[in-house]
């Protein structure tokens, strides 16, 4: 489970924050980030156990975190679109996001916890781990903050593009989102650069 232990360990002036994305390896939509800045003395034991990768927890049990999260945190969010991931590739569009999650703190952190082993050019010093989700409180409650954010995002998107399961699999690669694909064609949220969108893509009938 994740603790304060990397926070407590680092020597910086001011906060440390957690740093994640979601929607990274989607066919659709957006990729999101998050960082978190934990009040670790006011936060209740009770919400730090319950935090965890939010790859782990389920859908009901990361939206209670999210909900009970702000009052114990400084939360920033950004996100990158599909025409920036088409232009900057995945990868770049997620490092942008990032950034932009920072910038929107109203805190400066004295330092980010970026989970994975590449990060944004900051104002400030850096700290890349990977699996930092299954071992930093701050980066594994951004991961659920990133997660829960975009999740309602393609929920809300979903009304303007039925047929399509976007509120089921907000935009990842299932059998309902590629039959969809086969049945509908794409969207304009769809990443059509994308290797396995474009497999599929290519199996469509010519119009």
């Amino acid at each position: 489970m994740p603790d304060f232990s990397i926070e407590l360990n680092v020597r910086v002036a001011g906060p440390v924050c957690g740093v994640d994305e979601a929607g990274r390896g989607s066919w659709a939509g957006p990729v999101v980030a998050a960082a978190v800045i934990l009040d670790q003395t006011r936060m209740p034991s009770s919400l730090a156990t319950a935090i965890d990768d939010s790859k782990k927890l389920s859908r009901a049990r990361r939206e209670q975190i999210a909900v009970a999260l702000p009052a114990f945190a400084c939360i920033g969010i950004g996100m990158a679109d599909v025409a920036e991931i088409e232009r900057l590739n995945i990868l770049w569009a997620s490092i942008l996001a990032m950034h932009r999650a920072v910038d929107a703190l109203s805190t400066q952190p004295g330092m980010p916890l970026i989970d994975g082993n590449r990060s944004p050019d900051l104002d400030c010093q850096v700290k890349c781990i990977i699996g930092g989700d299954r071992r930093s409180l701050s980066i594994a409650a951004a991961s659920i903050i990133a997660k829960v954010t975009r999740d309602r995002m393609m929920c809300s998107l979903s009304h303007g593009y039925p047929g399509y399961g976007f509120e089921r699999h907000v935009g990842y690669g299932t059998r309902e989102h590629r039959a969809a694909l086969l049945r509908l064609g794409p969207t304009p949220l769809h990443r059509l650069a994308f290797p396995s969108v474009q497999v599929i893509l290519g199996q469509l009938a010519p119009g």
